[in-house]
């Protein structure tokens, strides 16, 4: 028997704290796919803060390996994991998509030094991409030309944090900005720059922030292959999130000491906007006529990710 009813409230909670943007557009969501969502949530954050918040990096390898032994199994004594294992159950998602997020956030634990646009973009599906193929089952939707929308939006999503979140990372010793865009930066850089760099890390938000837009673009492509309201709750969260974005492009210099967030007030803006414009445009009722591949083109030349489960799903 799953332990959703108990666990619920407990899931909800950490929603609520760690994930308030996904928290205000699961309300336009149906009982049952909400549930799901925050469970599907909770157990993302709970692989994340292992990585995140162990002991040492040992421990927190030890303990990932953990949860990618209970993911090929289907077994666990841990609450959560049940929980999650029950839901993969539940919505029919593969293990393969969460053992690539698994190897996401487990390579978080090495040295965080992002080359170039194209490696961001891979982890960028290790970590988010896998969670927008996952919310496609978690909301009933199985065509599976949906599915590389769906890894767009997670994309997306993740870039504007990756923006949001410079000095938190370089706290940690991490810096996922492309050397490509800043120069070979240690971390402890990012947080003593003087004017002439943050106009520098600016320039290189601003160009992030204009590659997620286009993520943006094709995650909303999809909507239509979603039912009707969990149309319109994936529509305001991606609306939300890239509110984000668009306070940090507003910054007239790079901010690495104040974290962008979007007040309440201002959630409801967009969302009354997004919700009384998009639904009249024919894309969100008509499937797109294809995918643009050309967003995918860091993945597909990733010998790496050739065997990832991205490919059985997009291709």
């Amino acid at each position: 028997m799953s332990s959703a009813p108990v666990l619920l409230p407990s899931a909800d909670s950490v929603l609520a704290s760690k994930g308030r943007s996904f928290h205000w557009a699961r309300q336009w969501l149906g009982a049952v796919h909400a549930a799901r969502a925050t469970r599907l949530y909770r157990l993302c954050r709970y692989i994340d803060d292992l990585a995140d918040e162990g002991d040492s990096v040992l421990q927190a390898q030890q303990a990932l390996a953990g949860v990618a032994a209970s993911i090929r199994s289907g077994r666990s004594s841990d609450p959560i994991l049940q929980d999650g294992l029950a839901l993969m159950h539940e919505c029919g998602i593969e293990a393969d998509i969460l053992l690539d997020l698994v190897a996401g956030v487990e390579s978080d634990l090495h040295l965080v030094r992002m080359p170039n646009l194209d490696a961001l973009l891979r982890y960028g599906y290790q970590v988010a991409g896998t969670v927008g193929l996952m919310m496609c089952k978690v909301l009933d939707t199985h065509d599976s030309k949906a599915f590389a929308h769906a890894v767009d939006l997670g994309i997306a999503m993740q870039l504007t944090n990756i923006c949001r979140d410079i000095s938190a990372d370089a706290v940690i010793g991490r810096r996922y900005l492309p050397a490509s865009m800043v120069g070979d930066l240690l971390p402890a850089q990012l947080l003593q720059a003087d004017a002439k760099m943050r106009a520098a890390l600016q320039i290189c938000v601003v160009g992030l922030l204009d590659c997620a837009e286009a993520y943006y673009q094709s995650g909303e492509l999809g909507l239509s292959y979603l039912p009707l309201r969990a149309r319109a709750g994936m529509l305001v969260a991606a609306r939300v999130y890239r509110g984000i974005g668009l306070q940090l492009r507003a910054r007239l210099h790079f901010g690495g000491d104040e974290r962008a967030v979007v007040p309440t007030w201002r959630k409801a803006v967009i969302t009354s906007q997004a919700l009384l414009s998009v639904p009249f445009r024919a894309s969100f009722w008509s499937p797109p006529v294809q995918h643009d591949a050309g967003l995918h083109d860091a993945l597909t030349n990733f010998p790496a990710l050739q065997t990832a489960a991205c490919w059985r799903h997009v291709r």
